[in-house]
């Protein structure tokens, strides 16, 4: 089969490799049908790695995406072949405390698509996923609304982590897929006001148009003095999805006293600076989000029944022979892309 496969930094072929086979009774092999290009893929393109997750060359990237199944393992009962599905790219034991406790999400154990060490990604024409991966979409969304259920779920979870949101005036920093994915999952949740940074001019409309009261952009205007004058008692909730120090700094400002600081974005740097005496001085909450728990379905869900829109987030589409030229936009945020989409 055909895969999309890091060569070293800033290098990726189209290369023929194993087909994967069924390893376990309730592994499910799917024929990948879409595949979101992230700011994670982008890390291990642009420098090889993520913190200690460290890429050996070659490997396949990628973690986003819809699936068709092709087989399925002797034990799998939820599935049928020729069915649509969502992959949740978080393969959990089931069996350890913090599966127990119901964080499937900080499995110590815990294995991922695209991630080295773990998973190759699914960047290629098939993979093989536990049944407990898989979430059928009874054909109610396409395969790009499929694939970005992947983004959504985080989305969605960050701001369960963050309620009540209900009436609340909130801030996401950073109108990327995962900023927009926190705006949709938000107004699903009937906040009050949202405020948005973003430094790409074609971002900057995406967020206006999409739900967001006011965005600025922080290299041409002071972001706290804006929407402080505009909010004078602060915010009550600020979703950091730059994974920037300065992001950060002003997550902390912005806050009202009691606020909850929601980090989400993944700096590039292995250590951030927080303002210890700002935020205990307003007891600002610190919640870190792990990918996603439990939110896959809900995804599916909102998107099925018109509860949240996606498709306006998809700005850009390639087929697996153009993966590159996808993760070379991404990567220099060319053509005001949003999020690119490659068709397998």
């Amino acid at each position: 089969m055909k895969a999309a496969q890091l060569t070293g930094i800033k290098q990726l072929e189209i290369n023929d490799v194993s087909e994967p086979k069924l390893e376990s009774e309730m592994d499910v092999l799917l024929k990948v049908d879409a595949v979101g290009i992230c700011g994670s893929d982008v890390h291990y393109y642009k420098t090889g790695r993520i913190g200690d997750q460290v890429v050996r060359f070659p490997f396949t990237i990628g973690h986003e995406c819809a699936a068709t199944v092709k087989d399925l393992g002797s034990a799998v009962e939820k599935l049928s072949i020729g069915e649509p599905i969502v992959v949740d790219p978080a393969i959990s034991c089931h069996n350890c405390d913090q599966c127990r406790d119901g964080r499937v999400h900080t499995c110590r154990n815990l294995k991922f698509l695209g991630c080295p060490g773990q998973v190759a990604g699914c960047l290629s024409e098939f993979i093989v996923m536990p049944e407990s991966s898989c979430f059928s979409t009874n054909g109610k969304i396409n395969p790009e609304q499929g694939a970005l259920c992947e983004p959504l779920s985080i989305g969605i979870y960050a701001v369960k982590l963050a309620e009540p949101v209900e009436n609340k005036d909130i801030a996401i920093l950073g109108a990327g897929p995962i900023g927009l994915c926190c705006l949709v999952s938000a107004l699903a949740e009937n906040i009050n006001t949202c405020y948005m940074t973003e430094k790409i001019k074609e971002r900057i409309e995406v967020a206006k148009n999409a739900g967001a009261k006011w965005v600025g952009n922080p290299d041409e205007q002071n972001i706290v003095e804006n929407i402080l004058h505009l909010q004078p008692q602060g915010l009550d909730v600020v979703f950091e999805c730059a994974g920037q120090q300065e992001t950060i700094n002003q997550a902390v400002e912005l806050l009202k006293p009691g606020g909850k600081l929601v980090l989400i974005g993944i700096p590039r740097t292995d250590t951030i600076n927080l303002p210890v005496h700002k935020i205990r001085r307003k007891e600002i909450n610190i919640i870190n989000v792990r990918r996603q728990n439990h939110c896959t379905q809900p995804a599916v869900d909102m998107i099925a029944e018109g509860k949240i829109n996606v498709d306006f987030m998809i700005t850009h589409r390639f087929k697996l022979e153009q993966a590159k030229d996808a993760l070379d936009l991404v990567s220099e945020y060319k053509q005001g892309v949003v999020k690119a989409i490659v068709h397998i």
